[in-house]
């Protein structure tokens, strides 16, 4: 890659698809490198961080190759895929998110994306020029950003959390505009009041009461855009009964007054 994109961008350095068969393995540490691998079929394992991974079709590994690492086919019918050595200015950052809470195997349920990503960061390294470079960054921040949501996602997806934290949400998205207590909450629901504010911030990442503050401030911000509300109206109709706390409030998660935000984002209506 140029000099210019190595500042600037995302950039390849190597990418490729491969057939493996058994005893193919690499282990190396101390690569200033990221690598993606994706498993196209077959199966892998990977040796990282003190640990065994199994890698599956349609699962890729996303490591940071300093440390050291090992993996190899584990199937004897071999083990297809495609992998991407890339860094950049922001890669650092971008590793960090997605190890914060916990390195994990990532699984696609849309395989397409990974593999026609994947497939065009190679396409685009035969052509040796600044268009190409650019694009295949853009391409490299799209997977690591699918990357990162679906590592995190393991976490906090409906699918795994109590159904009583499924329960909490609906009836903050149906009460957010009345008093909110925690104790009538917690009854309602039929957990104790610690164990619902712990579990609420483990699965939805924020506390219940940030969590219906943003539901009010939501609502404002719609009736800010489309009514000609009074701010003490406004903030009455959102359940927060005083003008300056509500000023404050929405001051301080938006960066700008209800009124400056009224004036930035208004629509006329009929």
């Amino acid at each position: 890659p140029s000099q210019a994109v190595r500042q600037k961008f995302f950039y390849v350095q190597e990418v490729g698809y491969f057939e493996t068969t058994p005893p193919y393995f690499t282990e190396r540490q101390n690569l200033n490198s990221y690598l993606i691998v994706y498993t196209l079929s077959g199966k892998g394992e990977l040796r990282y961080n003190h640990k065994k991974y199994m890698v599956y079709p349609g699962q890729a590994f996303y490591i940071n190759c300093i440390p050291h690492h090992w993996y190899a086919c584990a199937d004897n019918s071999g083990w297809d895929i495609l992998w991407l050595h890339f860094n950049g200015v922001t890669a650092h950052g971008y590793y960090d998110e997605f190890s914060k809470n916990q390195f994990s195997i990532v699984k696609f349920d849309d395989t397409f994306f990974i593999e026609s990503t994947m497939r065009r960061i190679l396409s685009l390294t035969i052509k040796k020029d600044i268009h190409s470079e650019i694009i295949s960054s853009n391409l490299i921040v799209n997977l690591l950003t699918e990357l990162i949501i679906r590592n995190n996602d393991k976490s906090l997806a409906l699918s795994f959390m109590p159904d009583y934290i499924k329960t909490t949400l609906k009836e903050l998205e149906k009460h957010f505009l009345e008093p909110f207590s925690l104790e009538n909450l917690a009854a309602s629901i039929g957990v104790s009041k610690y164990h619902l504010s712990r579990e609420f911030k483990k699965y939805i990442g924020t506390t219940l009461n940030e969590y219906v503050i943003t539901l009010r401030l939501n609502y404002a911000k719609e009736l800010l855009r489309y009514t000609q509300n009074s701010v003490g109206d406004i903030a009455f109709a959102c359940g927060i009964n005083q003008v300056s706390h509500f000023i404050n409030l929405f001051k301080s998660r938006e960066g700008m007054t209800p009124l400056q935000y009224r004036k930035e984002w208004y629509v006329q209506t009929n």
